[in-house]
């Protein structure tokens, strides 16, 4: 594996990027997030990442390390911690009983920092080693947003998905900017992972007002956020 990280980082983060997609997709469409089989395979490739990183001494590359600003500034970290509730505006249920429902909940952490890690962390520092900021932060977004097609094999309405294609895209602008500006993928992680968690206690519902305005605040919001942070320096530069 470091071999080739070594001699084609590009090739390495779409190997982990399109590993994930099929495999984890197709495990999700065939079993469910409920699945201990789910829970297992991403375990597997958390475990794979983690590891690499570790062993490799790439921790504060990938941003597995603490922000190094003014206590200060905090503050602007709220705005995606405040959105990542947004799958519990409908109320507050459980999707599963029993052992099923701690398989899901383990399945979505597991999920937000496999994400972070292979669109943010191996996709996104290539990027930034050949291209302006912009562009890096753009396609890392836009990538990790196209893909959430994969949910059109797990029986995901067309529509359901195309809504979900655009509403990752403004998380994945949100979150490669917060890692570009602070340096630390940890905030994306943990807002990550959370509002994936979240999703399994949602109440169940056919009136889907509330989902569209959160949909359209995560839209709103990544615009007003990303313009907003711009204007900070960055903490990530180009390699």
């Amino acid at each position: 594996m470091k071999k080739l990280y070594e001699k084609n980082e590009l090739l390495f983060a779409i190997l982990w990027i399109v590993a994930y997609v099929v495999i984890a997709g197709t495990v999700r469409g065939n079993f469910g997030d409920e699945s201990v089989i789910m829970t297992a395979v991403l375990a597997v490739f958390a475990v794979g990442i983690f590891a690499f990183v570790k062993l490799s001494h790439l921790e504060e590359r990938y941003g597995l390390c603490k922000w190094k600003g003014k206590a200060a500034d905090y503050w602007f970290f709220i705005p995606p911690l405040i959105l990542m509730t947004g799958n519990l505006w409908r109320g507050i249920g459980m999707e599963y009983s029993g052992a099923a429902q701690i398989f899901a909940v383990v399945s979505m952490l597991l999920t937000g920092f496999i994400e972070e890690m292979i669109f943010r962390g191996f996709l996104f520092r290539f990027l930034l080693k050949k291209d302006p900021a912009p562009v890096a932060i753009t396609i890392s977004a836009v990538t990790f947003g196209i893909g959430h097609i994969v949910n059109l094999f797990t029986g995901q309405t067309s529509l359901e998905t195309v809504i979900q294609v655009f509403y990752a895209i403004a998380w994945g602008f949100i979150f490669t900017v917060v890692f570009y500006k602070s340096g630390s993928l940890l905030i994306c992680i943990i807002a990550h992972s959370l509002n994936n968690a979240f999703s399994k206690f949602n109440a169940e519902s056919e009136d889907m007002t509330l989902v569209y305005i959160y949909m359209g605040a995560s839209i709103v919001t990544a615009i007003i956020y990303c313009a907003y942070l711009s204007r900070k320096p960055a903490a990530l530069k180009n390699e």
